[in-house]
């Protein structure tokens, strides 16, 4: 296999960025679904793709496809995976990658049972800022990590009839951005947390609006994530180690920080593109997929499925159809 041949599952707004960015690699579009005729129709006449179906479980079947890139909201994420493993694909899914632990591991076991790749599009397991940080920390440049803060923030009009706040679609401030927040948090912390405290404010409809989210592992490092869909707050990260302190501001799709040291002494590491966030995500499935590269990945997702379960069932949310 020389070319991968994608299908676009879902073709809504960041869908387009993605074709754009598979075009940018010099990839291969074979096919888009949507249930909308006329909108699979609009893509493909848009990003030159050769076949169009209005049934997602038709497409699946069509043996010329090697991947799925699903882009629907993530309530559904689950059925769209496990259909796409069983027609055997692989897959690039949009976060969150399910809503539970319970569904990402069915995944994970199917997808080693028939030795297919499957990851989720979070940007901050691609972007080369963070691979290079990571490894300055592993080098211990700044020490032992004792401490990581991350805050996100949004501002959305509150509409009952929106998904972000329906339960019925897994709606709230944990699985929309707090995705985010905890990937940074786990991809910089030496383990699992196995210590969870928080607390919540909920909506009238029953998802989170906003919350504050405590973390601590075995090797006691902590963190604090800081939560809400109804402020903004400054997409900031820190990873506070004994010797000094890394800054991230603007993540996910960040491609500069700081290390600031005891002696006020700051530098300035800079790695990747901001703009190229989507194509790093295609190099990144081509390697795993054509270069049969391993994908360390997806064990840190189903991490940050697994403690958003903890998280969730402190505060009591539970989606309609668990």
């Amino acid at each position: 296999m020389d070319k991968i041949k994608w299908a676009i599952l879902g073709p809504g707004t960041i869908a387009a960025d993605f074709a754009k960015a598979i075009d940018e690699v010099n990839g291969s579009i074979y096919a888009v679904g949507s249930r909308t005729l006329e909108k699979a129709k609009q893509f493909s006449s848009n990003y030159n793709v050769e076949k169009i179906y209005d049934s997602y479980d038709k497409m699946l079947q069509d043996k010329e496809i090697d991947i799925v890139y699903i882009s629907t909201p993530h309530c559904n994420h689950y059925e769209y995976i496990m259909k796409s493993l069983e027609n055997n694909k692989h897959v690039f899914c949009e976060k969150a990658i399910t809503v539970n632990g319970r569904q990402l591991r069915e995944i994970v076991n199917l997808a080693e049972s028939k030795g297919l790749v499957v990851a989720e599009a979070m940007t901050i397991y691609h972007m080369p800022l963070y691979r290079k940080l990571r490894e300055i920390a592993n080098l211990g440049k700044i020490g032992k990590i004792k401490m990581i803060q991350v805050s996100f923030g949004s501002l959305k009009e509150y509409d009952v009839n929106n998904r972000f706040f329906n339960q019925d679609l897994a709606g709230g401030a944990l699985l929309d951005i707090g995705t985010y927040a905890l990937s940074f948090t786990r991809y910089f912390l030496s383990s699992r947390p196995n210590e969870i405290l928080t607390t919540v404010k909920k909506f009238e409809t029953g998802v989170d609006e906003q919350s504050g989210i405590i973390l601590k592992n075995s090797n006691d490092e902590m963190a604090v994530v800081s939560l809400t869909m109804r402020a903004k707050q400054p997409k900031k990260g820190v990873v506070a180690g004994e010797l000094g302190y890394i800054t991230v501001d603007n993540f996910p799709r960040a491609d500069k920080a700081t290390i600031t040291y005891p002696d006020g002494k700051v530098e300035i590491i800079e790695a990747g593109e901001t703009s190229k966030a989507l194509i790093y995500e295609v190099k990144a499935m081509n390697s795993y997929i054509l270069d049969k590269n391993s994908n360390d990945t997806l064990k840190l997702s189903v991490d940050v499925m697994e403690i958003m379960d903890e998280v969730r069932g402190q505060w009591g949310i539970k989606y309609t159809f668990e």
